[in-house]
């Protein structure tokens, strides 16, 4: 489960944080306010950047802390700036790297409840990471991938997947 969960974990804040950082570069570079892109969504109804990367962030920090039996860390969400969401992701894998192999021993089967919009959905381990978490983390950060896409930022697939880092 570690292996299943910690790495895969790390490996795509780590793309988010870079994805991010080419986000904020291109925006100085076209002199672009950094809140433009920050509240940027890719349909009215759906949430703005800022908003996805907190969202991604949380999956993790609690798949982690879940898996894991331990306390989830509660952040605020007030951040505003490429450098306040860089910290967040900073901090949220500096959690998750402090989850040790043996804390997710048996992990698999241990049972998670959370509590979505009021409705209470239960899984096993193995189940809230593959179903719900990965699915979960994979969508914000894609969706925040094509935020940045969308409004200019020259993103490609090797950006997404950071395969050599």
């Amino acid at each position: 489960m570690f292996d299943a969960t910690i790495l895969p974990l790390v490996h795509t804040l780590k793309s988010l944080s870079h994805i991010l950082k080419k986000g904020e570069e291109y925006a100085d570079a076209k002199k672009i306010e950094h809140s433009v892109l920050l509240n940027a969504r890719l349909f009215p109804d759906m949430f703005p950047l800022t908003r996805q990367i907190q969202i991604a962030t949380d999956m993790s920090k609690g798949a982690a802390a879940r898996l894991a039996g331990v306390e989830i860390p509660a952040y605020e969400d007030d951040e505003t700036t490429f450098e306040q969401l860089q910290a967040r992701i900073a901090k949220t894998i500096a959690f998750i790297e402090s989850i040790e192999p043996a804390q997710l021993t048996n992990a698999q089967t241990r049972d998670i409840t959370i509590t979505v919009r009021k409705i209470e959905l239960k899984f096993t381990g193995q189940d809230y990471l593959l179903k719900w978490v990965m699915p979960n983390v994979y969508f914000h950060v894609t969706t925040a991938y094509n935020i940045l896409r969308h409004n200019g930022v020259e993103l490609g697939k090797p950006d997404f997947l950071r395969i050599n880092s």
